[in-house]
């Protein structure tokens, strides 16, 4: 995508990410519905964080959003790739 490599299931620290790219310093998190349960909640909100601290920047798709607003997933990872 715009010149830049992904890996799936990449690890950082104690985590793996589904997807990450080294070059734009960036994880892409694709969350099914036991993302939004108030234990799993607050285990990603600490993952995010510590990847963050990292220098890495998150970004989070629900993953009905990737399989029904494909396109608009991918405008939302260009922008941040090109910025």
């Amino acid at each position: 995508m715009c010149g830049f490599k992904f890996r799936r299931q990449h690890p950082i620290g104690p985590y793996i990410v589904d997807f990450y790219c080294h070059k734009a310093q960036l994880a892409i998190e694709i969350d099914g519905g036991q993302h939004n349960q108030d234990r799993q909640l607050l285990y990603d909100e600490r993952r995010t964080a510590y990847i963050e601290e990292q220098g890495i920047k998150v970004l989070r798709f629900w993953n009905h959003d990737v399989l029904r607003e494909t396109e608009t997933v991918l405008e939302v990872i260009r922008q941040v790739l090109i910025d």
